[in-house]
């Protein structure tokens, strides 16, 4: 019986390797013809080497949702509607966390399958909490006086704190992206830049060093940090045994009486059109995506699924200390960036010039005013942008 190979590309971490290598191990042994290898790439690789190169070389590529424009102008990836039962994804449309399932959706196809659910969430250190007397924070002026005492934590690489400014953007007057000429109204940019510097400014300045994972590492290997306002969750660090102290998981606090909505994440599924196996491609996709594999399989590996049973599920909450269940409403609310060809060149770029106001201080209109402008230029240009990234 002659084998049939594909190959798969993901993120380097537990949560995005493991559970897509066991997935595969079991699918190969469903299908003993069939064998699925996967390559990974840094956290900082996945949000910056265009999928454009890697559909070239891979069958199968686990994506962010912001691709999907890209993706979509460039028809490098299958549209999954034109490979996947309806019935299939209808089930999947109605068991999405959050938008997660929609977020893959883009003028009128479907271009990834949800299989990693992910949103900024608060993460804290228990035992340090009780060992020192304090209470976990309920609302931003809690978390600034924490943070004053020098025990918070958050991630501040480019990337994080552009994702942290939609939340505050949303928090402070206005939802991002409803105009194809401003980010948002600059009072709003404004007081969101002013809001996140007073909070950037009371913590370690290594930590814009650091990218989610990194502050995770951080918390859960020292006794320095007891809390972590938003960075996106890994239910890895909520699992006994992962790391030397175990992070609890929990919704956001509120600011002016409103819970803050972080920016989503997560990864989806999605098929080269340079694959010579599709149909076989589309298959393992769906089976990867479906209830019983997420539910099992795949968050028993370390994963964080996409589908909503996961989630709910009592078994799966009972070995990450309740993980799905705290989280879950942050997930529910969490605000959805643009699609459209060209938005990845604005948020490789924008969040440099915020990041060194925040390290720095400055003039909050001029910061805007750049960051406005380069968005302006993705939109006007969209077609050359996406572009860009082939």
């Amino acid at each position: 019986m002659s084998k049939i190979q594909l190959k798969g590309i993901t993120w380097d971490h537990s949560r995005g390797f493991t559970p897509m290598v066991a997935a595969s191990q079991r699918y190969h042994e469903l299908h003993p013809e069939i064998e699925i290898t996967w390559t990974k790439r840094t956290l900082q690789e996945f949000a910056d080497f265009p999928i454009e190169k890697l559909a070239e070389s891979f069958d199968l590529l686990v994506i962010d949702h912001p691709w999907v424009g890209n993706a979509s102008a460039l028809s490098t990836v299958h549209p999954l509607d034109l490979l996947i039962d309806r019935d299939v994804l209808n089930g999947l449309a109605d068991n999405s966390v959050g938008a997660s399932y929609f977020s893959y959706q883009y003028e009128g196809h479907l271009w990834a399958l949800p299989i990693d659910a992910a949103t900024p969430v608060a993460s804290y250190r228990r035992d340090l909490l009780d060992e020192n007397g304090a209470e976990l924070p309920a609302t931003w002026q809690d978390v600034l006086a924490l943070a004053r005492e020098g025990k918070v934590a958050a991630p501040g690489i480019e990337v994080d704190v552009l994702m942290n400014f939609y939340m505050f953007c949303n928090a402070t007057g206005d939802a991002p992206f409803k105009s194809p000429e401003w980010i948002v109204p600059e009072e709003t940019g404004i007081r969101a830049m002013e809001a996140m510097r007073e909070f950037y400014a009371l913590l370690d300045p290594s930590f814009f060093q650091c990218n989610p994972i990194a502050v995770a590492e951080r918390m859960s290997t020292s006794n320095e940090f007891f809390y972590c306002p938003f960075a996106y969750g890994y239910s890895n660090y909520s699992r006994a045994g992962y790391a030397k102290n175990l992070l609890s998981y929990t919704d956001l606090v509120s600011y002016d009486g409103k819970l803050l909505n972080s920016t989503l994440g997560g990864t989806g599924l999605s098929i080269s059109v340079f694959s010579k196996q599709p149909t076989i491609a589309a298959d393992f996709s769906a089976w990867v995506a479906s209830e019983i594999i997420q539910r099992t399989i795949y968050t028993m590996n370390g994963g964080q699924p996409g589908h909503r049973a996961a989630w709910l599920c009592s078994v799966n909450n009972a070995i990450t200390n309740q993980y799905f269940t705290n989280t879950i409403p942050a997930l529910d609310r969490a605000f959805v960036r643009p699609r459209y060809a060209g938005y990845l060149h604005f948020q490789d770029r924008a969040g440099l010039p915020l990041q060194q106001y925040l390290k720095h201080g400055g003039n909050p209109s001029l910061v805007f005013n750049e960051m406005n402008d380069l968005y302006r230029q993705t939109r006007r240009f969209q077609h050359t942008f996406s572009k860009s990234y082939a």
